[in-house]
């Protein structure tokens, strides 16, 4: 019989701060598809993959962390989780609590979020509160809620996020048999890249879970080598970029529209330890990767998702793309997350479908048959 994957958190235990008796709350997270991208690979002389992160149960990476931020949440005793969101953590914090039967608040922009993600999160029951501000004023209220009350913080900030997170890096080497030579994915608040890194880290190295009440056997490294990491942020929210925070952040890209990263510093860790970049892309780049996907590969993302792509597409423009190298690219989020940019054409015109007679003549010579 096959085996059907049962979530981050039983197929990766052993590398994770989970014990036997610890209560997993899960959705089936992780086991997301990594599909080879033809047309990037041909473009860039190499071979590119994309880590398609859309089919998670809510359908971002998000779940990845959720999935551990709920489970610690119910084992430490909470009854009510907070999260502050540009809109995936939103939907996946609300879906995960509902799971655990715990209360979810979440703080969002006010005016700042796509309506499917918007639509999630209240289908899932959370309480959800429109803040006058930005993503960064959101969290600030999110942490001071969770300090001064008892509710349990669920944003990137909680270390258990990143340990859930890490596991896309597991996930990408257990397919390929080793790391790639890059790993570029979008930077928001920048708790992806943060885990992503740490994940591959884990995988290169001996490794022997620090946790009580597991086993305390050293596990080989998998892996062989770690991969050279590359961020991407919107050109209008790119904080880390500029080297400063940036006070009104804007980019279509809701999804990274976000000012002052929790993981900043750790996002830099990694981004020198790698011997990486932090670049950005410009709103125009990234709805023009998203494009390429959706008609060229046959993926479907979000805007932000498609921010890695743009800036391979961007950089093999630059010529800093070595050819005869293999590439992941993390895109993050599934289409439908934020549809609207799918019925635009790249002048920003509206997209609609032609107007034919009923008959089958018309509709093959529409189709030029």
């Amino acid at each position: 019989m096959a085996h059907q994957w049962r979530g981050v958190i039983h197929e990766y235990s052993d590398r994770l701060p989970v014990t036997e008796n610890t209560r997993v709350v899960t959705l089936g997270e992780g086991g997301t598809p990594l599909i080879n991208a033809p047309k990037l690979s041909a473009l860039v002389e190499g071979e590119v993959w994309l880590k398609f992160e859309g089919m998670n149960p809510t359908g971002s990476f998000k779940d990845r962390g959720m999935t551990m931020a709920i489970t610690a949440a119910v084992e430490q005793g909470a009854k009510a989780v907070v999260c502050a969101s540009t809109g995936n953590t939103s939907a996946s914090a609300a879906a995960y609590a509902t799971q655990a039967g715990l209360t979810c608040a979440v703080l969002v922009p006010d005016g700042k979020i796509a309506m499917g993600k918007l639509s999630q999160a209240i289908a899932h029951g959370a309480e959800l509160l429109q803040v006058d501000g930005n993503f960064d004023n959101c969290l600030d209220v999110a942490r001071k809620l969770s300090e001064n009350y008892p509710v349990f913080l669920v944003n990137s900030v909680n270390p258990a996020r990143i340990e859930g997170q890490k596991t896309g890096a597991f996930e990408v080497v257990d397919f390929l048999g080793d790391a790639p030579d890059y790993h570029l994915l979008p930077v928001g608040n920048a708790g992806n890249i943060t885990a992503y890194w740490k994940g591959y880290q884990e995988y290169a190295a001996p490794y022997v879970n620090p946790h009580p009440g597991t086993s305390d056997e050293e596990l080989p490294a998998v892996a062989t080598k770690t991969p050279i990491m590359w961020g991407f942020q919107a050109e209008g929210a790119a904080p880390i970029v500029k080297g400063h925070p940036v006070t009104e952040p804007e980019t279509v890209a809701t999804a990274i529209r976000i000012g002052n990263p929790a993981s900043w510093e750790q996002a830099e860790a990694a981004r020198d330890a790698s011997g990486g970049q932090i670049d950005s892309v410009t709103d125009e780049e990234i709805l023009d990767a998203h494009r390429w996907l959706s008609s060229k590969e046959g993926v479907f993302v979000e805007p932000a998702s498609a921010a890695g792509v743009a800036g391979l597409i961007k950089h093999h423009g630059l010529g800093n793309v070595p050819a005869g190298k293999r590439w992941v690219i993390t895109v993050t989020g599934h289409g439908l997350k934020d549809p609207q940019w799918a019925l635009k054409s790249a002048d920003g015109s509206d997209i609609t479908p032609k107007q034919v007679p009923f008959d089958v003549v018309s509709v093959a010579e529409a189709l030029g048959l």
